[in-house]
């Protein structure tokens, strides 16, 4: 069981546990991962959703380790990583965040690449003091992970920063650009995180489900749903390339990430 899954007090508690794995996310955790925001969704006693990673760190993103539940096929194609990636990381992200109810995620350690696709969906994120966010990916040939909330989350010129270079930004960083709410102790991560759903959870559930559409509606007139989608196809050319340079997209600059993870962090 990748998921755990805990409703009290009207909050359910979405956890990530694979913590010797620092959570990195293959075939069937984001499928239990999705089934539980889908679950949470539906009950009616639900008014917040946490998620959060159990151990030292949130999530390592993509685990780049060979899926045993998503067979590669003997000739891999372009169409095969559009069709698996459009539904585990645009389809799902997008779900996630529009889900009517206030949702929270809770950062500790490392949150990395793919692990922004889980955070960023949330309406608010609180961040220990030990967190850092990176997509280093450029150094894989691509120009970002799929869910491409880096200009919405950190404004341009950030996100142009730490996409070119493959750093990772801090917490109070992050917190500094509107990217994070709130930064606490780690030690008091999940404390803070449960006092703050406590009093978004004591508002009325109409209230709350409209201010989360208002302001979402808001970020899609102004382009986020229309640039989301348009983006994830640019991601796609990454594939694509990496495909005609070494017939297998991860296996372009992977030395060359692994290094870029390491000196980042």
């Amino acid at each position: 069981m990748y998921i755990l899954y805990d409703v009290a007090d009207n909050i359910a508690t979405i956890t990530l546990n694979r913590p010797e794995a620092a959570n990195a996310q293959n075939g069937p955790l984001l499928e239990e991962l999705n089934d539980a925001w889908v679950k949470a969704a539906e009950d009616p006693d639900v008014k917040v959703i946490i998620l959060r990673g159990e151990g030292k760190h949130f999530s390592a993103g993509h685990d780049l380790k060979p899926d045993p539940s998503t067979p590669v096929p003997a000739k891999m194609t372009l169409e095969h990583i559009y069709q698996v990636e459009a539904r585990r990381y645009l389809e799902f992200s997008l779900r996630w965040r529009n889900i009517p109810k206030p949702s929270i995620a809770a950062v500790q350690g490392r949150c990395i690449a793919g692990a922004l696709l889980l955070c960023w969906p949330c309406d608010l994120i609180v961040a220990a003091d030990d967190a850092k966010f990176s997509d280093p990916v450029v150094a894989m040939g691509i120009g970002g992970v799929e869910y491409h909330g880096h200009t919405w989350e950190l404004g341009a010129r950030k996100a142009k920063e730490i996409l070119f270079t493959g750093r990772a930004i801090t917490a109070e960083e992050a917190e500094k650009v509107g990217m994070v709410n709130k930064v606490v102790p780690r030690a008091d991560l999940d404390k803070e995180t449960r006092v703050l759903a406590e009093q978004i959870a004591a508002m009325p559930s109409f209230g709350l489900r409209q201010a989360k559409r208002a302001v979402n509606q808001t970020l899609d007139v102004q382009g986020f749903y229309a640039a989301i989608q348009s983006v994830f196809d640019v991601h796609q050319t990454g594939h694509g390339n990496a495909l005609s340079v070494a017939g297998y997209p991860i296996l372009v600059n992977l030395d060359q990430m692994k290094t870029t993870i390491k000196s980042a962090n």
